[in-house]
């Protein structure tokens, strides 16, 4: 037998060892190496779970906080919604569903919104009438052929308009058709052979919700197609917006509005027009979170109108009524003709042969005097016209917005404590520009 000393015997076992670890490493090589083709999971930007693909694109598999409810409706992940609503994909950083909704929205839309200049004619020190730069606002292109919806107010007065496209083209636009009365109007320009507009298509305000998601593109203090995104706040708002008119059923929303978007689209995620951005109330002139846009079906019902017509034909009374007030109630109870009210209009004067005065409608019989105003006591006082109350002349506008002349509607009134229904065939309404 051979005798091995310490050393020997040592050096044996770590050569030993190192064979074996070494034969250990080269198996689980071949056991665990990836095959061709096949991909590797891993995680991506902030802890995102992300894909590689056989391309070398990395895709996120992240949920928005819906996530589960959205995998289940589509039988995937976020990707596959987007794909399905006709979202653009993600390239670059990671968008989350509601960032691509907006990007969606303003890359499909913000060409069709234009940048709106006026010229007014003001009068200088000798008398001579001067050209000068007026304001400016927004609108969208609803036609091919360059018609154009915004609001009155933005072409009021003006003495020329201008309409900015997004490739900074300027074309020179005649006024189509006005609204006071819904501050809207339609104007059109002539776009050079070869370009193709982009029209937005009207939607409709039906269904909405508060909570809503909104977008909002306009040109703000110029500005040009600035988005703003925010919620529906409130619905059918009746807001004042002169001693006459009454807008009626204003959406009202925190998207960021300011001077200059006034006539621009307000959009919900699908990116159909739901509004025409139109007011805000501000003590600074600036947005406070509380803006208003008219409802698109409005403009749906008028537009046709305005287009062929130039105006919005409505029914009328013929008749000058005063809104009551509380001297001239004074008046009247003093005088031993006390109103059964506090709210109507007194029907002051009524044309001798006008369908009102037909329908057995009374006027006033005796002059009295207010202040500069010089009218007629001892009428009918009218409290409802076509099922509406009516306690202001703005509200007798409103009760007949959507009658035409021709139609017949009731119209109750006291006649001393006596309260009468009478059906009145309606004038046609004269629009003061």
């Amino acid at each position: 037998m051979k005798l091995y000393s310490r050393r020997q015997f040592a050096g044996a076992i770590t050569v030993i060892s190192l064979l074996v670890a070494t034969a250990a490493f080269g198996l689980g090589y071949i056991a665990f190496r990836p095959k061709s083709g096949q991909n590797s999971a891993g995680t991506g930007v902030e802890g995102q779970q992300t894909i590689q693909t056989a391309t070398g694109n990395t895709e996120s598999l992240f949920l928005p906080a819906d996530g589960a409810a959205a995998g289940a409706l589509t039988g995937g992940t976020a990707e596959d919604l987007g794909v399905q609503l006709g979202l653009p994909a993600a390239s670059g950083p990671n968008y989350s569903l509601d960032e691509r909704e907006s990007i969606s929205v303003y890359e499909r839309y913000n060409e069709s919104v234009v940048n709106i200049t006026t010229e007014v004619v003001n009068i200088n020190w000798f008398l001579e009438p001067v050209p000068e730069s007026g304001g400016s606002g927004s609108g969208s292109i609803i036609d091919t052929r360059g018609y154009v919806l915004t609001n009155y107010h933005v072409i009021e007065g003006a003495y020329k308009l201008f309409v900015n496209l997004a490739d900074g083209s300027q074309y020179e636009a005649t006024v189509v058709g006005t609204d006071p009365q819904n501050d809207l109007a339609v104007i059109k320009f002539e776009p050079k052979p070869g370009i193709n507009l982009k029209p937005i298509t009207l939607g409709s305000s039906k269904g909405l919700k508060v909570g809503q998601k909104v977008l909002a593109i306009g040109n703000p203090f110029g500005l040009e197609r600035t988005l703003t995104q925010g919620i529906i706040s409130g619905l059918g708002r009746p807001i004042q917006k002169d001693s006459r008119t009454v807008l009626q059923n204003m959406i009202q929303t925190d998207a960021s509005i300011n001077p200059g978007n006034s006539g621009g689209p307000l959009f919900n995620a699908q990116g159909q027009m739901i509004g025409i951005n139109t007011m805000i109330y501000s003590t600074s002139g600036g947005s406070v979170g509380i803006g208003f846009a008219i409802p698109v079906d409005t403009a749906v019902r008028i537009v046709p109108e305005l287009i062929k017509e130039g105006r919005v034909r409505r029914g009328w009374i013929e008749m000058e009524a005063i809104q009551l007030f509380p001297a001239l109630i004074n008046y009247l109870a003093q005088s031993g003709k006390a109103s059964p009210v506090e709210k109507g209009l007194l029907i002051s004067v009524l044309r001798d042969g006008s369908n009102a005065a037909k329908a057995g409608l009374r006027g006033g019989n005796q002059a009295v005097r207010y202040g500069q105003s010089t009218f007629r006591v001892g009428g009918d006082i009218i409290v409802s016209v076509d099922g509406q109350a009516v306690g202001s002349i703005a509200e007798l506008y409103t009760a007949l917005e959507d009658n035409k002349p021709g139609e017949s509607v009731d119209v109750e009134v006291y006649r001393g404590t006596q309260k009468m229904k009478v059906s009145v065939l309606l004038s046609e309404q004269i629009q003061e520009r």
